[in-house]
């Protein structure tokens, strides 16, 4: 389903992206884990678009990547969350959600059903200013958008940082929903090894710019955290 081959980026004088190889089966979810600052980040940004690469190839579903513009990017299906969120606080949560409708295939401009079913609580909210919103509940915002532009794919940067306990196992609860359940395949970068096992089919271990091994989560043995996610 999405591919990259031999991918480098460069930012300045930076060489971040040093030739990732990566691809993420139809159906799958998908655990990129590595220290901060090794190019997890960087890499979910290059498929967006959001950084050039400055060689290789990013594929989805056979599409070249490359010939789209970031905003042309969602429409082919691939739904993205932010680390951050880059929730607009001034904006409604009706608002925010709507704003992921714009890259729709179907250009249909309302809520899908599926965002207030997987987060009734926003379904409560949705005339509310989005920067009154908990942490926890920008997350599912955040999320809520994504899935508004009805994608195959989701990429999810580190989607529990910052929240509480008790909500990162509602949102790992929504995203095993999505994947499991709706058949939804997740590319998430995550920095707890305890939610990566049980969100993820699968691991890619990221060191130097590039992935360094990977894997079914079940090959995510105590020593390969030792060597590549201990400080």
């Amino acid at each position: 389903m999405l591919s990259l081959r031999d991918v480098h980026v460069h930012i300045g004088k930076l060489h971040i992206l040093q030739g990732v190889n990566l691809e993420v089966k139809p159906g799958e979810s998908a655990a990129l884990l590595g220290r901060n600052g090794v190019g997890k980040t960087t890499t979910l940004r290059a498929i967006m678009g959001l950084v050039s690469k400055t060689s290789g190839a990013i594929k989805f579903n056979e599409l070249d990547l490359a010939s789209y513009r970031p905003h042309e990017i969602p429409g082919k299906g691939i739904g993205y969350v932010p680390q951050g969120r880059g929730i607009l606080s001034e904006f409604t949560v009706r608002e925010n959600i709507l704003l992921g409708t714009f890259a729709r295939h179907d250009g249909r401009p309302e809520i899908p059903e599926i965002c207030l079913q997987m987060f009734p609580d926003l379904k409560l909210s949705l005339d509310r200013r989005a920067g009154l919103l908990s942490g926890g509940q920008k997350q599912q915002l955040a999320i809520a958008r994504a899935l508004a532009v009805d994608p195959k794919i989701l990429l999810l940067d580190e989607p529990t940082e910052g929240i509480q306990p008790n909500i990162v196992h509602e949102i790992g609860e929504t995203l095993l929903t999505l994947n499991r359940k709706l058949g939804i395949t997740l590319l998430l970068t995550e920095q707890h090894i305890r939610v990566a096992r049980r969100l993820g089919d699968a691991f890619l271990m990221v060191d130097n710019g590039r992935v360094v091994t990977n894997g079914p989560m079940a090959e995510l043995t105590d020593n390969v955290i030792h060597k590549y996610l201990t400080i």
